[in-house]
């Protein structure tokens, strides 16, 4: 059974239609690279489903059950956590403080509670240590690079045991070396039987950790194939149109 179905999923902003029809299921486990030119529809799609739009028709299904969101709050209750391009961190605080921000962990007894920073700090180890990343819990986020901060927003959305990480261009704008410790952290996701989208631009490393391969244009699902059947090259006809669909 699939863990997310989505059924002829569309929205409008107006006379503007974003996404139209749109059908496919995730299931357990798999990387799904979401491709397609700027004003394709990804970004709405991926807000949908994290709950900060809701779709003008259409149904989506979680486990064989319907599910309406109306807040991205409500998607996180589901197990679907977003990671955003921006990665929306705190620079001025530890990579244990930005794990646990707005969920912080307390200890004491009925009104007399404290912060529990020695369990904050110990659970952000184990995080780090499953997903075999260099970043340690006291590390301060303004001083990393670019790849241990996507460690940071990955690893906060195991506190959550996330079914679904849905992650809006994590290897843009940084180096190669970080890149490929961002890949093998998505690898990692997939391995602990978590569910990927990566929207990205960047077709090497779709194709380095995609399972399959969703090709929006204009608002419109124009593929879904299975990246072993599928090619860089036909994937950018898809998306420039060269390629009506396939």
């Amino acid at each position: 059974m699939a863990v997310l179905e989505l059924k002829k999923i569309s929205k409008h902003f107006g006379a503007i239609e974003a996404v139209k029809d749109v059908s496919f299921a995730l299931e357990a486990g798999e990387v799904i690279g979401l491709m397609g030119d700027n004003g394709a529809g990804k970004s709405t799609l991926v807000k949908m489903i994290a709950g900060n739009f809701r779709p003008n028709s259409g149904t989506m299904q979680m486990d064989g059950r319907e599910i309406v969101l109306h807040k991205p709050v409500e998607a996180r209750e589901h197990g679907i956590e977003i990671v955003h391009q921006d990665l929306a961190l705190c620079n001025n605080l530890t990579a244990a403080a930005n794990l646990f921000l707005g969920r912080e962990l307390k200890t004491g007894f009925g009104p007399f509670k404290v912060l529990d920073y020695a369990g904050m700090y110990a659970r952000a180890a184990e995080i780090f240590v499953e997903l075999k990343s260099e970043t340690r819990p006291r590390d301060l986020v303004k001083k990393m690079s670019g790849g241990q901060r996507q460690a940071v927003a990955i690893a906060r959305t195991r506190l959550s045991n996330a079914k679904i990480v849905l992650m809006d261009e994590p290897t843009a704008a940084i180096s190669v070396r970080q890149v490929a410790e961002v890949l093998n952290l998505i690898r990692r996701l997939r391995d602990q039987g978590i569910t990927v989208v990566l929207i990205s631009h960047r077709m090497p490393d779709v194709f380095a950790v995609a399972d399959r391969v969703i090709v929006m244009r204009r608002g419109t699902k124009v593929a879904d194939k299975a990246i072993a059947k599928s090619s860089p090259e036909e994937v950018t006809g898809l998306i420039t149109g060269a390629i009506e669909t396939v």
